[in-house]
């Protein structure tokens, strides 16, 4: 059974460095929910989990600068974050490597141009784990 279980994160795996750090308290803003933090940077945290989508799986930030947490709450599935190559308004190379369950990390990344920009799990693509944020105009 354990090594079914080494056999499957590998399996959604690809590389990259974990994160090792421990899932954020549930204490805090809603999961979603932009907020300002002190330095001026806007920040939002999602949730990703073992049904394969994002929680919440869109989000909308004001031109700037975003510090973006995700946090792996899934009891057996592995998770990353990238943004979509060539889906948005400009590219955002900043992402999120692959996190095992109960792991979290964070990314900041500046966004000049409204519109969309999606994101994904690229190891979970073809199952449409996909998410979109929105940078407003």
């Amino acid at each position: 059974m354990a090594a079914a279980a080494v056999i499957l994160l590998v399996g959604c795996g690809g590389g990259g460095e974990t994160a090792g750090q421990a899932a954020a308290p549930s204490s805090g803003p809603a999961l979603g929910t932009v907020t300002t933090a002190p330095d001026g940077v806007q920040e939002v945290t999602l949730q990703t989990q073992d049904d394969y989508v994002f929680t919440p799986d869109t989000f909308t930030v004001a031109p700037g600068r975003v510090r973006l947490t995700v946090v792996n709450v899934a009891e057996q599935m592995a998770h990353n974050l990238r943004f979509t190559p060539g889906a948005g308004p400009e590219p955002i190379d900043a992402e999120i490597s692959l996190l095992a369950p109960g792991e979290s990390d964070t990314i900041e990344f500046t966004v000049t141009a409204p519109g969309e920009y999606t994101f994904e799990c690229s190891f979970h693509t073809q199952l449409q784990q996909y998410g979109t944020m929105t940078v407003s105009g």
